[in-house]
């Protein structure tokens, strides 16, 4: 064999032993959690006509291993994406995005802090966690032509914890600073959600109600696909737990709903929960400087797995933590985060006992743990309360420094370890006004004016946010037009599905700015000036102008919802103008023909717009159309009669089983989401089979 020939064979074998390795080593290199003590469990799984499955079981945790096997029967695909990142192989299945979020865990030490403070949590919540985990492994165990990723199960209550661990800080806006921090970009002064994840919740008390029953609305906006979509269940446990609401993939319960005698949702929230420091580090990179002494920074290595094409890359990264938390090295520096809630594991025992409260003193009492560290409760309940609960766990910060930038990291001066009770915490409960409302805005915009609380009795050192949304100012709007009149429950449902736009807001900041553009030399610009002046302020499918403006300020909606400054005008205008004359050849198309809900081989117009009350978020799709993919998503109208008796209402934008093609409940409530109607939620055994849909009305 010629000597050039020898040299390829070789070359050829090193890539193919090379080869291998890559496309074996994560698999080869996954070291699963060791499993809970496997219980056999009492539970029965029956879905309504919808496919919503309805979870009994004669305890607790034999519900929640229930509820693992209904939830990866409808969604395997979410919860091993979920599990994978909390094991760190989320980069396995997903590539670059997965590691991401694989960094963000190794950083956040997330399954070190499960691990150290698993046994803080009470035994009946250790009992539910471990019982969840075990309805995901039999799962697994059974369907292994399921699962993309070998040596990913078994999992147990401690993976269950980290992933709680993991996301919670995201919600407050975590996100913002350490991206900044890792691209090595100015930290921005304010927190919150790095996009239009937002959400709207009502309540109105049975004293102000045209019929005197106490209603709830709950409508959290959500991507519509992915690891924080919603998913519908209904439990029920022969000891005491019952409950009806939704859950992200990876929660043991559901996360927001309603029991027989109260109920809950969330908004986001985003005071200033997080803090930057700039550390000073020795020249090795091995110590900082801290109250005049030199301290060892502990540092680690994560191999990171990036899956590329069929291999999966390991990639290492260097992390560092220091006294005050994580530690993020750029070219500017070392610089340590440190956020509400750090190092506390039991969000996962409190979300447990909000749902077996069973008045609103029991529930207040689940509320004090401030396990939960970021986001807005608004509240009702069958004895006629509500209120609007703006919970955060505010550290307690020394006055003197501006806690919104990047502070001294070599002082103890700045470095909180305590923090304000929950009771100081800005809430209104029980109104005159009879109403409370929320829609990721200041919480001085929670009921009527007269009943709220003032901003100057709470300080300037909680980072209280003050931004209001063209969604707050709506619903401000539309119950004050109301007057001291009753409130039936069509009005409600006209405030919540309102597709309005507030003139004093962004809204008529950009208006306003589209009017005085010069388009003298711009014909097609000035004939799209002209038509949005047309424009009646709402994206209800009926003006002529509202595909325009819905393409024209989507992005101004996004950047005005992150409180960034405002996108160039006539880029956008032009942007808008380009797109519809190249997919339509005309500016002026129905807004229905525009915007649309798909899934799968269903395909609907759908109403309303970004940063509306009726939020319908999107990207545009190969044939020019807005495809919804957030917003709007899961919502439930939840009613207590005066005789404290429960009932309640739901839609999803897809159905229960959204990433199952086959199954006949993909998307068989997108034709009611759209509608705005809603289907019965049954919630005793004998109504589970017969349960229909019914109008808003």
């Amino acid at each position: 064999m010629p000597r050039w020939l020898r040299i390829l064979v070789v070359i050829g074998a090193v890539l193919a032993t090379l080869f291998v390795g890559l496309a074996s080593w994560d698999n080869l290199t996954a070291q699963p959690s060791v499993a809970d003590p496997a219980v056999r469990r009492d539970v029965r799984i029956v879905r309504d006509r919808w496919g919503v499955p309805h979870i009994f079981g004669k305890t607790d945790a034999d519900v929640a291993y229930g509820l693992a096997i209904a939830h990866a029967e409808d969604d395997f695909r979410n919860l091993e994406e979920v599990v994978a990142a909390v094991r760190g192989r989320g980069g396995a299945i997903t590539g670059q995005d997965g590691a991401s979020v694989d960094f963000a865990g190794g950083l956040l030490g997330a399954n070190a802090i499960a691990a150290a403070h698993y046994a803080d949590l009470s035994p009946d919540t250790r009992r539910l966690l471990a019982a969840y985990a075990q309805g995901l492994n039999e799962y697994a165990a059974g369907h292994p032509g399921e699962a993309r990723l070998r040596g990913l199960f078994p999992v147990n209550g401690q993976d269950i914890v980290a992933g709680f661990m993991l996301r919670a800080p995201f919600f407050f806006g975590l996100d913002r600073p350490l991206a900044a921090l890792v691209a090595g970009e100015p930290v921005p002064r304010d927190s919150g959600p790095p996009d239009e994840r937002g959400s709207n919740g009502f309540a109105v008390a049975g004293r102000r109600s045209a019929d005197g029953v106490t209603r709830l609305i709950v409508n959290s906006h959500q991507p519509w696909e992915g690891g924080v979509s919603w998913w519908e269940v209904v439990v029920h446990s022969g000891e005491g737990w019952d409950f009806a609401g939704a859950l992200f993939p990876g929660a043991p319960y559901p996360l927001l709903g309603h029991n027989k005698t109260l109920g809950w949702t969330n908004t986001v929230n985003r005071p200033d929960l997080i803090d930057t420091y700039w550390l000073t580090v020795n020249a090795a990179g091995t110590q900082y400087r801290f109250d005049g002494k030199w301290l060892p920074l502990d540092s680690e290595t994560l191999w990171l797995r990036v899956k590329l094409g069929p291999l999966t890359l390991p990639i290492p990264r260097k992390v560092y933590r220091s006294v005050h938390g994580p530690v993020v090295r750029n070219d500017k520096g070392y610089f340590a985060i440190r956020y509400a809630g750090i190092g506390d594991v039991r969000q996962v025992e409190q979300y447990y006992r909000l749902n077996k409260a069973r008045n609103l003193d029991e529930w207040r009492e689940a509320m004090a743990m401030q396990a939960v560290a970021g986001t807005n409760f608004v509240y009702a309940d069958a004895a006629g309360h509500i209120g609007m609960f703006y919970n955060a766990r505010f550290p307690r910060r020394a006055s003197g420094y501006d806690w919104k930038g990047v502070l001294p990291g070599d002082t103890s001066k700045t470095l909180w370890t305590d923090y304000h009770p929950w009771a100081d915490d800005p809430m209104t409960v029980d109104p005159a006004a009879g109403w409370v409302a929320n829609s990721n805005n200041t919480p001085f915009l929670s009921t009527a004016p007269a009943d709220e609380q003032a901003r100057g009795d709470f300080p300037p050192e909680m980072g209280i946010e003050t931004y209001v949304t063209n969604r707050a100012r709506r619903y401000q709007a539309l119950f004050a037009a109301l007057g001291d009149a009753k409130i039936s429950r069509d009005d409600l449902l006209r405030i919540k599905f309102d597709k309005g736009y507030d003139k004093a807001g962004w809204a008529g900041d950009w208006y306003r700015a589209v009017m005085a553009l010069d388009t003298s030399q711009a014909p097609d610009l000035a004939a799209a000036q002209k038509l949005i002046a047309t424009w009646d302020w709402t994206l209800d499918c009926k003006g002529n102008a509202d595909t325009l403006v819905t393409a024209a300020f989507a992005q101004a909606a996004r950047y005005a919802y992150q409180n960034k400054p405002r996108p160039d005008t006539a880029a956008a205008l032009r942007e808008a103008v380009d797109l519809l004359e190249r997919h339509y050849g005309r500016i002026d198309v129905p807004l229905g023909d525009f915007q649309r809900l798909r899934h799968g081989k269903v395909d609907l117009p759908v109403c309303g717009g970004p940063e509306a009350l009726r939020a319908i978020i999107g990207t545009t799709g190969a044939d020019g159309r807005r495809v919804a993919n957030n917003g709007d998503g899961f919502i439930m109208l939840i009613e207590w009669a005066p005789d404290g008796q429960v009932s309640s209402r739901s839609v999803h934008q897809f159905g229960a089983a959204t990433v199952r093609p086959q199954s006949p409940h993909y998307a068989d409530q997108s034709p009611l989401f759209v509608a705005e109607r809603w289907k019965t939620v049954p919630f005793d055994a004998s109504a589970v089979q017969i349960a229909g849909d019914a109008p808003p009305g």
